[in-house]
């Protein structure tokens, strides 16, 4: 329970209005070896001074073992724990980290983007963030390379009221349409738009900010995208307004991971990584065979977070989970690579190898 009720205190503590800090990884300590010398005055010295050079040698190979053991492993979460980070949280509350020998330290950012920044420059292990991002962040030379995946297949959707007369996405003729960030949301709408043979001309585009929920149930639009399909048509639920969604990919938008793990690209050798993916893949499975104990040790660490929202968006995300984090879909990712530049979204569709690989553990 360690690292749960660490996050859960960090997680409290934000939610009474305390301004979280977050501190880059720093490595400040260096070891210095001097050379071992021997006196040459009698052979039977020289034997000895040997054995003693090999047993100094041996202790020390040991004692910088220990330390890359203890060294942390940081990883930073795209925001603050939620049912999305269920595998990580499971692979600290039963072990599996330290099975593997890592002492895996979990970071909530201040920002959304931190994750990406501070990996690329090398202050942070490993950081979570989503495939459309990581193809915008290669097309813009950030050295970040994907190692795994968290959650395989997309959660942002289309949603409208219920008891709206909007049954499919053509319906969405002539009405109003809330979004928060002019960004890949906002390409994948225009997408499904063209799958039911409409255009953004056909639609009234209206920017809510971070309020599209609200806009949604205030009757300030009709529809809103750019929803977690996994959360907010819950919170719907609970304030009395059921929603209906329409998934990007059921209307044109290719498949694509929604949560990726990326580390540096000069970190790919950090023999921690391949362990990492080991561990995950023991917690990933463990969640989705023990999903109640785990949603009540989260639950415990997490009391804001105890509620009927959270404990269904604990189950609903269980079947997006990836039971294997290493693999990499290597056909899939070049697909909506090619998506992505087809729209304009990037520059140029990259090597895969330049921007995701698969470690074998």
């Amino acid at each position: 329970m360690g690292i749960i009720k660490t996050l859960g205190s960090a997680y409290n503590s934000t939610m009474r209005g305390i301004k979280p800090r977050f501190s880059a990884l720093r490595c400040s300590q260096t070891a210095k070896y001097a050379p071992l010398r021997c006196s040459k005055i009698k052979s039977f010295c020289l034997s000895l001074a040997n054995c003693k050079q090999t047993l100094l040698l041996t202790t020390l190979l040991f004692c910088s073992s220990c330390f890359a053991a203890d060294k942390p492993l940081t990883v930073l979460l795209d925001w603050y724990p939620n049912p999305d980070h269920a595998p990580l949280l499971v692979a600290q509350e039963q072990g599996f980290f330290k099975q593997q020998g890592l002492n895996v330290k979990l970071v909530s950012p201040t920002d959304p983007g931190d994750p990406l920044k501070l990996v690329a420059a090398g202050k942070a292990d490993i950081g979570i963030t989503y495939q459309p991002t990581l193809l915008m962040a290669i097309d813009a030379d950030i050295p970040v390379v994907r190692i795994g995946t968290l959650i395989a297949t997309p959660l942002n959707a289309v949603a409208v009221l219920q008891n709206s007369n909007i049954h499919n996405i053509s319906d969405l003729k002539g009405k109003k349409i809330g979004y928060s960030v002019d960004g890949t949301d906002h390409v994948m709408l225009d997408t499904m738009l063209k799958n039911a043979g409409l255009t953004e001309k056909d639609v009234t585009l209206i920017n809510v900010h971070y309020g599209l929920t609200q806009a949604l149930m205030g009757g300030k639009v009709d529809a809103i995208t750019g929803i977690m399909r996994n959360f907010e048509p819950f919170e719907m639920a609970d304030n009395g307004k059921p929603a209906r969604v329409f998934n990007y990919e059921d209307y044109g938008v290719p498949l694509y991971d929604e949560l990726i793990f990326v580390t540096g690209k000069n970190n790919l050798t950090d023999p921690r990584l391949p362990k990492f993916l080991a561990a995950l893949t023991q917690a990933t499975n463990y969640l989705v065979n023990h999903p109640q104990s785990s949603w009540q040790a989260f639950a415990k660490a997490y009391p804001d977070l105890n509620n009927n929202f959270n404990h269904q968006a604990w189950f609903a995300t269980l079947s997006h989970f990836d039971l294997t984090p290493a693999a990499l879909d290597k056909s899939r990712y070049q697909h909506f690579a090619e998506y992505f530049h087809q729209q304009g979204v990037i520059k140029n569709v990259p090597p895969l190898n330049n921007y995701a690989v698969e470690l074998a553990y």
